[in-house]
């Protein structure tokens, strides 16, 4: 599949959401949170389809965890979580990326650092946590070239709105549609390389991996790329704090090599899945639990219902 060309259609409504988002960011901050509390609420209370998704999936994840109050509960707080993220984007527009320091917190920077004295480059492991799409500020933060591996919007102006807010940090966006071949070539510069490996995929994509206790289907990429070229491989996370965000640095994973492909294929993606879930364990309300994580399985009905 190709990217869909940009036409000066889609080019004059990202300037329009450009502006409306920059007129949301104008709304001081404690406004702006009691609003995105409100925006999370309503979509709680009219998200018939999505919040059934979120509440299956925390049932599926942590029933031996959790009553059903307590689930119902953190539902109401992962959509509040998902209402903040617009009033963010739009205030992070308004906050030139020197001056974001002041709003960040970022633990374990020396992980980053000390896997760059390496001086081959970086391989990031990530999730849709806190607010994710100001993650490449941490990057910038370490005065590390970042790529971001991403799946375009279907819908171009958005699409092309979400590429120019990462670029402010200097990211740069590497399409699912050609993702090797960028990989390779920001890796051969010595660059950060972020995939985002928290999300459901096809089982000629990925490996069967325990998440939460539960069998899913889990991208096998970062391990393919990190067998192959020995680059240090950490996750970063980052999490909202009621005075700004937490950046969470993890150290180095380190690699298992059997020297049988498939094994290390398979015993590192999971170590890479057991890094993610200590992350959303951190801050569960935090997580996109709209996405249907375990919707793969590792099996089918015999005989096949018709």
């Amino acid at each position: 599949m190709t990217e869909k060309i940009t036409t000066k259609f889609d080019c004059f409504l990202n300037s329009i959401i450009t502006h409306v988002m920059k007129l949301l960011g104008h709304i001081p901050r404690p406004l702006g949170r009691k609003l995105g509390d409100r925006l999370g609420d309503i979509g709680f209370r009219l998200s018939r389809k999505h919040r059934k998704i979120v509440l299956d999936n925390l049932a599926f994840a942590l029933e031996k965890e959790l009553d059903v109050r307590q689930r119902l509960d953190l539902a109401r707080a992962i959509y509040r979580n998902l209402g903040q993220i617009l009033f963010e984007v739009g205030w992070s527009l308004t906050i030139p990326p020197a001056d974001m320091g002041k709003y960040f917190r970022i633990e374990g920077l020396d992980n980053i650092r000390k896997a760059l004295e390496k001086d081959k480059g970086l391989l990031v492991i990530a999730a849709h946590l806190g607010n994710w799409e100001l993650l490449p500020y941490v990057a910038y933060r370490a005065g590390v070239p970042s790529n971001a591996v991403y799946r375009p919007l279907d819908f171009k102006p958005l699409d092309l709105f979400f590429k120019n807010l990462r670029a402010r940090y200097g990211a740069r966006m590497i399409s699912t549609h050609h993702a090797m071949f960028g990989i390779v070539r920001a890796l051969r510069k010595k660059e950060a390389v972020v995939i985002l490996m928290d999300q459901s995929v096809d089982w000629y994509d990925g490996v069967w991996v325990d998440f939460f206790g539960r069998r899913t289907c889990t991208s096998k990429g970062m391990a393919m790329v990190a067998l192959k070229t020995r680059i240090p491989v950490l996750p970063v996370f980052l999490y909202r704090e009621k005075s700004g965000f937490l950046a969470v640095c993890g150290p180095e994973i380190p690699l298992t090599v059997t020297g049988d492909k498939t094994k290390d294929i398979q015993f590192n993606t999971v170590k890479f899945s057991k890094a993610i879930e200590k992350g959303v364990r951190r801050h569960p309300e935090q997580w996109f639990w709209v996405h249907r994580r375990w919707k793969k399985r590792p099996y089918c009905p015999w005989p096949r219902k018709e």
